[in-house]
C-alpha cells in the first residue's frame, strides 16, 4: 500500500465521531446505525454520513437485512492502516539511529 492509498483510511480515523464508531464496530460486532446511535447525542442523519465516509476509505462495509442496514467492520484497510505505521515508526528508528551514530561519532 502507498502512502496514497492509506492517506484516506488516516483522514477517515481523524475525526473522534468516525473513530468512535470504528472502535464500536470493532469492539461489539456487526449492528445497525439504531443501535449504533443508541445512547449517544449523534444522530442517525450524522451517524450515516459518518459511516459512507468510513465506507469510502475501506473500513466498514454493510449488508441488507430485511429492512435494516448492517453495519460491520472491515479489518483488512485497519491492517493496511497498521503496516503503514509500522513502515513510518521504522523510517524513524534508523534517522533516529542515524543521528545518536552521528553525535556518538565525536
Amino acid at each position: 500500500m502507498s502512502r496514497a492509498d492509506a492517506a484516506p483510511i488516516f483522514a477517515a480515523l481523524g475525526d473522534p465521531t468516525r473513530l468512535s464508531l470504528v472502535l464500536r464496530l470493532g469492539q461489539k460486532g456487526p449492528m445497525s446505525i439504531t443501535r449504533l446511535t443508541d445512547k449517544t447525542d449523534v444522530t442517525r442523519q450524522a451517524v450515516s454520513k459518518h459511516l459512507t465516509i468510513l465506507e469510502d476509505a475501506g473500513l466498514v462495509k454493510s449488508a441488507t437485512r430485511g429492512r435494516e442496514r448492517i453495519w460491520e467492520l472491515a479489518p483488512d484497510r485497519l491492517d493496511d492502516a497498521r503496516a503503514e505505521l509500522d513502515r513510518i515508526s521504522a523510517s524513524w528508528d534508523a534517522a533516529l539511529d542515524r543521528l545518536k551514530k552521528f553525535v556518538e561519532s565525536d
